[in-house]
């Protein structure tokens, strides 16, 4: 009989960089990326614990942006020829290290990997949501949604009709991708303010997922801290955020992905091999970029990327496990701790960016493999479950009413909200008042029709935390600012064509091809609640 749980929840997104318009942009490589070292990693270790005859549960949120990414012919053709590429580096990089020992190995090793990736990729052909759907379906996954485009909601509140069109709008996307209604919702950015639950229960979601301390300042305190959920008082739940298990993944001090033996993100063959031999698998100007194949291990914390010795993946593998063996024991310790205290079994909620687990830990599929088969066969102080079951099977919990939080810097808005970004947000506003005006008119025909939804998608795209949250990183900061521009400009010229009564229906059908997500949107969505 085990004492508590463990859930797992991964939080799969990526905002939407199609580009129909240009043969190459480099943000594509983003969705590209992941797809080779989060996505299809998670499949091939979701296929062998089945294999195995272990019973996983895991949640995951896939956002709409990426799902819609993830189905598209255009995306799907140009990751084809990303993979080709990869597959033709390795085979040169074999030959080329022919009498380079250590190289060459890690040349062979890349090669499998490319390999089984192609194989992957054709036998789901290149349909990757349906992979993940076939776990909904045995209850292994519980894949949630999130908002429509990742808009961060607290920014939003003065506009109840756009808050409820990102809830609204993912909700209805989610049902046509996966055939069925999502069970929660992952908040953009965790990011609650008091009074979305009554949205979030209304669009027909059992759950959300909060902060920690969302719910350690909830009113009246809830009695065993973010170890339980709450229910609202619209009857959706609130998990909270367990800091403890979060840190010793995330935390790049005491973190597992910065032991040596891992494998180094910053050091890439796009950057290390000569210029001439590598300019075939670089950006078509001829700048380097990273190409995905990486030969060096950390090696130490305060090394430069020169001092770095070669990567093995034999040890880190083997690092991976221990790491995992050390997460359950510590896992084991607090739930048992916890189950003394509360008197009843304690859940702790982990969440964590799934690209963080391939992308940026490359091991970390390896570790969330072996924390699943350890778990099962190791241990039995815990079980791991998914939040749909656990509600399914705890269906009495307290009432309390959660605290404005995000899981940001310090907790709040500010990452989303300061210097580097304010400047968008009076814009955003403006677009949103202008939405929920047109949302009150009915179409005069079929383009007015379509001018008025591809305007509610244009507001949408605006509204994504992600562009806000580059400009605040510092890095691609051009690309988030033209984004945010191009979709306001987009949204601004729809709106004039609109009040006018003069439509340009090729411009209309042009930007209907490049800005093509969630082709079934109603723009009424945005109507006053």
């Amino acid at each position: 009989m085990s004492l508590g749980y463990l859930a797992l929840v991964l939080h799969a997104h990526l905002p939407f960089v199609r580009h129909p318009e240009s043969d190459f942009v480099l943000e594509e490589e983003w969705l590209f990326e992941a797809i080779t070292e989060t996505y299809i990693p998670l499949l091939t270790m979701f296929d062998g614990l089945k294999r195995d005859g272990i019973d996983f549960k895991m949640t995951m949120s896939m956002t709409p942006p990426l799902v819609s990414m993830l189905k598209d012919p255009l995306l799907q053709e140009r990751y084809d020829e990303h993979l080709t590429n990869l597959e033709e580096l390795t085979e040169r990089e074999i030959e080329r290290n022919e009498h380079n020992g250590h190289v060459k190995y890690l040349a062979e090793y890349y090669a499998n990997e490319f390999n089984h990736t192609r194989q992957v990729w054709e036998d789901l052909k290149g349909d990757l949501v349906s992979g993940f759907k076939q776990y909904v379906d045995s209850n292994n996954l519980d894949i949630i949604t999130c908002g429509a485009t990742h808009g961060y909601l607290p920014l939003m509140k003065m506009y109840p009709e756009a808050v409820w069109a990102q809830l609204k709008v993912a909700v209805e996307s989610h049902e046509e991708n996966f055939g069925r209604a999502p069970t929660g919702i992952w908040l953009p950015e965790c990011a609650y303010y008091e009074g979305l639950e009554r949205m979030v229960a209304d669009v027909g979601l059992r759950y959300f997922l909060t902060d920690g301390h969302g719910i350690l300042y909830a009113r009246p305190r809830p009695r065993f801290g973010a170890y339980a959920p709450i229910y609202t008082e619209t009857g959706a739940a609130a998990f909270g955020r367990d800091h403890e298990s979060s840190q010793q993944v995330w935390s790049s001090k005491v973190g597992y992905p910065g032991a040596s033996e891992y494998r180094e993100f910053y050091r890439d063959l796009g950057w290390d091999a000569d210029y001439e031999y590598i300019k075939p698998y670089v950006m078509p100007n001829g700048q380097r970029k990273n190409v995905g194949i990486k030969y060096h291990k950390i090696t130490g914390k305060n090394l430069g990327l020169s001092d770095k010795d070669w990567y093995d993946p034999y040890w880190a593998r083997e690092k991976a496990a221990e790491h995992a063996g050390n997460f359950m024991h510590n896992r084991g310790q607090q739930i048992a701790g916890l189950h003394g205290m509360m008197q009843r079994k304690p859940i702790v909620v982990s969440p964590y960016d799934a690209e963080l687990f391939g992308h940026w830990w490359y091991e970390g599929p390896w570790f969330i493999d072996y924390l699943f088969r350890k778990t099962w066969f190791d241990q039995d102080t815990y079980e791991m479950t998914h939040l749909a079951d656990y509600l399914r099977e705890n269906p009495t919990q307290q009432v309390c009413r959660p605290s404005q939080s995000s899981w940001g810097y310090k907790g709040f808005h500010e990452y989303w909200l300061n210097e580097t970004n304010a400047w968008i947000y009076p814009h955003l506003h403006k677009a949103a008042e202008r939405m929920i005006e047109l949302a009150r008119r009915e179409p005069a025909d079929e383009l007015e029709w379509r001018a008025l939804n591809q305007a509610a998608r244009e507001l949408l795209l605006a509204q994504s935390s992600d562009w806000a949250f580059i400009m605040r990183t510092g890095t691609m900061v051009p690309y988030a600012v033209r984004r945010t521009r191009s979709h306001l400009l987009r949204f601004d010229k729809l709106r004039e064509d609109i009040t006018a009564g003069k439509i340009d229906s090729g411009w209309l059908e042009k930007v209907e091809k490049i800005d093509n997500i969630f082709p079934n949107v109603n723009y009424r969505v945005y109507r006053p609640l």
